[in-house]
């Protein structure tokens, strides 16, 4: 048999023995068939805060927005390398720009916006349903049974109106520190709440209301602080019978990257709970380094923080030591970059895998060698023997198979060796 072959991690390829079918159910015997990948399973992700204006066809980006990300006309520049290598994205639902004025969600836009990726074949995901951290200002003037209503409503209302269209959700952000946030001359609603509740009962209702109002959702929890503290806090959560279906860690590396040793220590640590392990949050600078004094990377404000010649070579080399370490570990399900551009990047670093001028970085074109070349496979030319079989060995995904004008999908779904089969319409 003729082999269609790549190298990868092996618990995430599959040698699968095709079999192809023609007319009639019979064998496509000896037969030419073009094989090729559409879709990784993995999940590849990066941000979609740029597309928001794009999605709903605007011109100007609107001014003060709490989401940040480049401006329409940038945004058009940015979408075909967004989606060239990005098969997942995530969009803001932060409480306080959601919804600034109580009663005046802006649900329409952000749905065009979730509507217009999923156009694309990108799954969606929202970020976050629970966040002490630009949430409602209007909460503050709740009393502390109030705020609870009105987050369980907000939960309910946003899990049920993008249902089908965002899947995936990060149900409640950073409990570690959610109780004990200080950062404000004002203490938030969400913090008081949290406070008086208590993380495991916050954390109960941010699952149990997105679960009762998308039961097939993605629900994580997810949390920058990847100390000790986090683990006790799964544990406790999973000990109170809370189901979560994975496992959220921050990895903004503004201060440098923390190398294979360090990345796999973490990822072991919390694999440990059988869940699968979403990098939500992961940077890497391309220009100068944060000082490793700064302990909140939101203290850390300078007038111009530029990408560099040698910043862009380094960092083009980590986001590719750092993806292959991830994708090496089973335990990791999927990785969102955050930020395609520099443009409007968060805190003004230089984070992006394009300049601000619209031009790729080398960590852009290093990024998409992996993601498209190296674990991919474009349309290959196979032929099948006398059973109409053929043996193909790529990455977890979804593929095309074509002979003439004849065409069916398959997909590799487990890893190891395995059979499928498909059948071309004449």
């Amino acid at each position: 048999m003729a082999v269609l072959s790549t190298t990868a991690p092996g618990h995430r390829t599959a040698d699968a023995t095709l079999t192809v079918r023609g007319a009639g159910g019979r064998p496509l015997a000896d037969t030419e068939v073009v094989v090729e990948q559409t879709r990784h399973a993995f999940s590849f992700g990066n941000i979609g805060f740029d597309f928001i204006g794009l999605a709903n066809d605007e011109t100007e980006a609107l001014p003060d927005s709490p989401f940040g990300g480049a401006p329409p006309a940038s945004a058009a520049r940015l979408a075909d390398l967004f989606l060239d290598v990005f098969n997942t994205v995530t969009l803001p639902f932060y409480w306080g720009g959601f919804e600034p004025r109580r009663g005046e969600p802006d649900t329409a836009r952000l749905l065009r916006t979730a509507q217009w990726f999923a156009e694309r074949g990108v799954t969606v995901k929202g970020h976050p349903l629970v966040w002490h951290t630009v949430t409602a200002d209007w909460l503050r003037e709740l009393s502390t049974d109030e705020v609870e209503a009105a987050q369980r409503a907000r939960i309910r209302r946003e899990v049920t109106d993008f249902a089908g269209v965002v899947d995936v959700w990060d149900a409640i952000n950073e409990v570690v520190i959610m109780p004990v946030f200080d950062n404000e001359e004002h203490r938030n609603g969400i913090t008081r709440l949290c406070y008086e509740r208590g993380r495991i009962a916050t954390i109960r209702m941010a699952f149990e209301e997105a679960r009762v109002a998308n039961p097939r959702a993605t629900l994580l929890l997810n949390d920058f602080d990847l100390s000790t503290a986090y683990e006790c806090l799964i544990e406790g959560v999973l000990e109170a019978g809370i189901r979560i279906d994975a496992i959220g860690l921050q990895s903004h590396m503004h201060q440098g990257y923390w190398g294979e040793e360090k990345t796999l220590r973490i990822l072991d640590r919390f694999a440990r709970y059988g869940l699968p392990l979403h990098l939500t949050e992961s940077t890497l600078l391309s220009g100068d380094l944060m000082p490793a004094h700064i302990k909140d990377l939101n203290d850390y404000q300078v007038p111009s923080w530029p990408s560099t010649p040698e910043g862009e070579e380094r960092q083009a080399e980590e986001i590719v030591r750092h993806y292959r370490t991830l994708v090496g570990h089973p335990a990791v399900q999927a990785v969102n970059y955050w930020g395609i551009s520099d443009e409007g990047a968060w805190l003004g670093a230089p984070v992006g895998l394009v300049r601000t001028d619209g031009t790729p970085k080398p960590s852009y074109d290093a990024l998409r060698g992996l993601v498209r070349g190296e674990w991919w496979h474009g349309p290959t030319t196979l032929r099948t023997d006398a059973s109409g079989r053929v043996a193909v060995r790529g990455f977890l995904g979804d593929y095309r198979v074509s002979s003439g004008d004849a065409a069916a999908s398959f997909a590799l779904t487990t890893p190891g060796t395995v059979e499928a089969e498909v059948s071309l319409p004449r």
